[in-house]
């Protein structure tokens, strides 16, 4: 397995973290190989396509960082020089114009991923960047990067190196945590992976069944000290949704969710308007007829609350009816994921303090956010700042 000559710089990973790095590395003149596991570059960014490709959220700065948590003071300078506001220019340089919808969600015009990963790739190859495919990083031998490929093992030894290798979300795209070991074994300080932005599971009786795949639109949930209103499906497991992925920290912790079905209503309204129903009629359609609820919200309120209880009892249920949840889906169904590498073991520009040279980008990091164009600007962001910092490496070790 004979070793190659020197490379300016390697990026592991095809992903938006990893190829914004190496676009940051050729546009500084740096010879860039980017290696990848999988057959095709940028798997999970199409699997986000699939539903409109969301890119980032339309907010003003101070609220769009609130949503990283802890780690907002960590990130904000990358996402200063590259953050929400930067995603549609930058989309719109790779030929697709994007639009805000009603809730600030930004997407592309064309609702694709394809279009814009197509435009990119071919970008980079213009600026000289070379991709491999089908790559499998296996760690290090003799101070040089081993890879696993069709035409078997390839070592390579750059002047700087930047791992984007994502969580353990989605394992079958290609992020399945494989690297933890080989960092960890480095001195890598990292916190566990844990799901993110997961569904929860709720074990329910036979008359569900009917409204698994229903959406509640316009409630709120409760948990701690932290309440939102959105909405969510009914699944065969359980509750999925950006409503309850907004809850991931609580949901990890165990914490009692409340469910809200009427959050426009106080209850004495509530109450009033189910006294005004004639008793002849049944509390399905007392609660259809005075409150509007939907077969899905009747269903959830049948199945938590446990009638048959007076009309005005059930009032209170409506306002906070608990959800007995048995857990949370795990992080192969998770759309991310929290922990990683720890802020304390990277530098400002996300070099790794135990293994100079190698910058870190991404969803490896340790930091989580929700849906709504939060994970992939952070991932473009963070990238950009690992490209950069081993961009700057790399100059100066060839001084």
């Amino acid at each position: 397995m004979a070793c190659r000559p020197m490379l300016d710089a390697l990026v592991i990973g095809a992903g938006p973290a990893g190829l914004m790095a190496a676009e940051m590395l050729a546009d500084k003149g740096v010879s860039v190989l980017v290696a990848d596991a999988m057959p095709t570059a940028g798997r999970k960014l199409l699997m986000a396509g699939k539903s409109g490709l969301n890119l980032t959220k339309d907010a003003d700065f101070d609220s769009f960082i609130k949503a990283y948590g802890q780690q907002s003071a960590w990130l904000r300078p990358s996402l200063e020089a590259f953050g929400n506001r930067d995603v549609g220019p930058w989309a719109a340089a790779l030929g697709q114009v994007v639009f805000t919808g009603s809730s600030g969600k930004v997407f592309p015009k064309s609702m694709k991923a394809s279009p814009l990963l197509r435009n990119w790739l071919a970008r980079l190859e213009g600026k000289k960047v070379t991709i491999q495919t089908r790559w499998r990083w296996q760690g290090w031998q003799d101070g040089a990067l081993v890879f696993d490929t069709p035409e078997g093992p390839q070592t390579r030894t750059p002047r700087a190196t930047v791992l984007a290798l994502g969580g353990a979300s989605w394992p079958r795209l290609g992020s399945n945590g494989d690297w933890t070991g080989i960092l960890a074994g480095k001195g890598v300080a990292l916190a566990p992976f844990e799901p993110a932005n997961m569904g929860v599971l709720v074990p329910w009786s036979k008359h569900m069944n009917r409204h698994f795949g229903s959406a509640l639109k316009n409630v709120t949930l409760h948990s701690g000290d932290k309440t939102r209103k959105g909405e969510f499906v009914i699944t065969a497991d359980g509750l999925e949704g950006s409503l309850v992925y907004d809850f991931s920290p609580q949901l990890r912790a165990g914490l009692p969710l409340m469910l809200d079905l009427c959050p426009d209503l106080s209850l004495e309204h509530i109450t009033d308007r189910l006294a005004k129903v004639p008793p002849k009629n049944s509390l399905s359609n007392a609660l259809r007829k005075a409150l509007h609820l939907t077969p899905a919200a009747i269903g959830l309120l049948m199945e938590f609350a446990k009638p048959p209880q007076p009309r005005g009892a059930l009032a209170k249920h409506l306002k906070a009816l608990p959800v007995p949840y048995s857990g949370t889906a795990g992080i192969a169904r998770a759309i991310s994921v929290a922990g990683g590498i720890r802020r304390d073991s990277l530098n400002d520009a996300f070099m790794l303090t135990e293994i100079p040279g190698v910058f870190c980008a991404g969803e490896m990091l340790d930091w989580e956010a929700p849906t709504g164009g939060y994970l992939l600007t952070a991932c473009l962001s963070t990238g950009r700042r690992a490209g950069l910092g081993a961009a700057a490496f790399v100059a100066q070790a060839k001084v």
